[in-house]
């Protein structure tokens, strides 16, 4: 029989979201996945691993039924049951905008989601549920936007999560973002605005308009400017659609391969640090992995890069790796 774990939903108000530019939600569902074992042994504690999702997606969006694929419990479930994982926690955030998503980063255009995830929900997480609050029993992991999320806050918060884990996170810009430059202006035409407002308005989509939401997104997570009418600096010209250069650099400053010698230390730092990317991914997140793990390499920073034989969409079987790896790393328990 297999042995069950449980959601519990959360309704957490955020205290670094009110304000926010966009003018999204401040209270939150945050959905949480106990193990097996959790309700049966009240003075056992856990590993804990956040779970980030990609673009336009929220926390819940992990749970959804999937009529060819587990969902993310159901997932957990399949792996401790076969005892290729331990049980652990699985914190699930939602950190979307009205734009799509917010990288999981600061940003006066979108709101403090790095402060929201950091400085409320871990805690919160860590008082709420009986968690092993060290750095090397706490993972992150996500796919995507997601995956870029875990990096960056490998990155940057060693002393929060020692355990790391990128399914296809973006990297390398010039291929993952570039490309879909011509896309967006071509939408646009010249009115950003309009374009958002007919976006939400609609419920029906032309091709290019979620490639054009993305880039837009990017725009207010990477290139913020309080004095652009919508609060952020798209990086080509809105007439002619020439590349603006500075706005571009500002973008490559976000770019995890390129930061990867500034936060060289704290990479050092982590348990484990895995990525991988499928050798057909259609945003070339494949050839950015590559180049991400030569740029660690150059650092000695040791780190965990695989390939597979897939794309960008539908590769949600690739948590059974990842949640393997991690459950390794923390040391999460069997279930006995």
């Amino acid at each position: 029989m297999l042995n069950r774990g449980r959601i519990v939903i959360e309704s957490l108000t955020s205290d670094v979201l009110r304000g926010n530019a966009l003018g999204d939600p401040t209270t939150r569902d945050l959905y949480v996945y106990l193990p097996p074992s959790y309700d049966a042994d009240p003075t056992r504690r856990y590993p804990t691993v956040y779970v980030l999702t990609g673009f336009t997606g929220r926390g819940q969006m992990l749970l959804n039924a999937q009529p060819f694929s587990p969902n993310l419990a159901e997932r957990m479930d399949l792996l401790i049951s076969r005892g290729e994982a331990g049980e652990m926690i699985l914190v699930m955030p939602d950190c979307f905008t009205r734009l799509g998503g917010s990288q999981y980063i600061n940003s006066p255009a979108t709101g403090n989601y790095a402060d929201y995830l950091v400085r409320e929900i871990v805690p919160f997480v860590d008082a709420k549920f009986r968690t092993l609050p060290e750095p090397q029993r706490r993972a992150i992991v996500g796919k995507s936007s997601g995956g870029y999320g875990a990096l960056v806050h490998g990155m940057r918060h060693p002393d929060l999560f020692g355990v790391v884990a990128s399914h296809s996170g973006d990297c390398y810009f010039e291929y993952c973002y570039l490309p879909d430059f011509v896309k967006a202006f071509r939408t646009i035409k010249g009115d950003p605005a309009s374009f958002l407002e007919r976006f939400w308005r609609e419920e029906k989509h032309g091709k290019d308009d979620v490639p054009t939401l993305n880039i837009i997104a990017m725009s207010a997570c990477y290139s913020p400017d309080s004095s652009a009418p919508l609060g952020y600096r798209l990086p080509f010209d809105l007439q002619t659609g020439e590349v603006i250069e500075e706005v571009w650099q500002r973008w490559l400053a976000h770019d995890p391969v390129r930061v990867v010698g500034e936060y060289a230390e704290n990479l050092r730092r982590l348990k484990l640090l895995y990525f991988d990317a499928g050798t057909r991914d259609e945003f070339g997140l494949d050839v950015g992995a590559s180049i991400l793990a030569e740029k660690l390499r150059q650092q000695a920073i040791a780190f965990v890069h695989e390939e597979f034989d897939d794309g960008h969409f539908n590769i949600s079987y690739r948590y059974n790796r990842s949640l393997t790896l991690i459950s390794q790393a923390v040391g999460a328990e069997k279930l006995s």
